[in-house]
């Protein structure tokens, strides 16, 4: 008998290792649920403090970061300036008798006051280049996303060529209807 306990205390070295707290809590099981927990509340610690620290720095709550990364006049945006040309209402070229109009509303967006005042003072020649442009167009031309943008391209190279020394970065329709 006395060597069957000497082999029963022998062959269950695991026990021994087992700690009173351990036991407790359910054997070497507890010690891996204990570590997941820490595990997943460490993450969840992370991912708060992650996600706190890129609202407050998309809010421009952090000083340092947020006023010298979104301030105009430190990325070097130019003063944009915009300029409404009168509306344009004009015939549009049909191989029937049928009548097609376009009536037309753009901006002209512009880098400086220089160009500006050079769109001003051209302005009798800008209104009659786009006119010729616009009568030769037909409806199907200006069908679909793709023809406003062939109309935006055609106009805008037509334009920066008359102003020759300042250019226009870009038309903005604000109203196109064809009829």
């Amino acid at each position: 008998m006395a060597e069957e306990t000497m082999n029963d205390e022998a062959s269950a070295p695991e026990e021994e290792q087992l700690s009173e707290e351990e036991l407790a809590e359910g054997g070497a099981g507890g010690k891996k649920k204990k570590s997941k927990k820490k595990l997943l509340a460490v993450l969840v610690v992370l991912v708060l403090l992650g996600g706190g620290g890129a609202g407050a720095y998309f809010m421009g709550l952090i000083p340092g970061l947020s006023s010298s990364m979104h301030s105009d006049k430190q990325v070097g945006i130019p003063n944009i300036i915009y300029y409404d040309l009168a509306e344009f209402l004009v015939n549009l070229n049909t191989s029937n008798r049928a009548s097609s109009f376009l009536k037309m509303s753009i901006t002209l967006e512009l880098p400086n006051d220089r160009a500006k005042a050079l769109v001003e003072a051209k302005l009798p020649r800008i209104r009659d280049t786009f006119q010729v442009y616009l009568r030769e167009l037909r409806s199907t031309d200006l069908q679909g996303s793709a023809g406003l943008v062939r109309l935006k391209e055609e106009l805008l190279l037509r334009l920066n060529k008359i102003l020759e020394t300042e250019r226009v970065t870009d038309i903005l329709f604000k109203e196109i209807v064809v009829q």
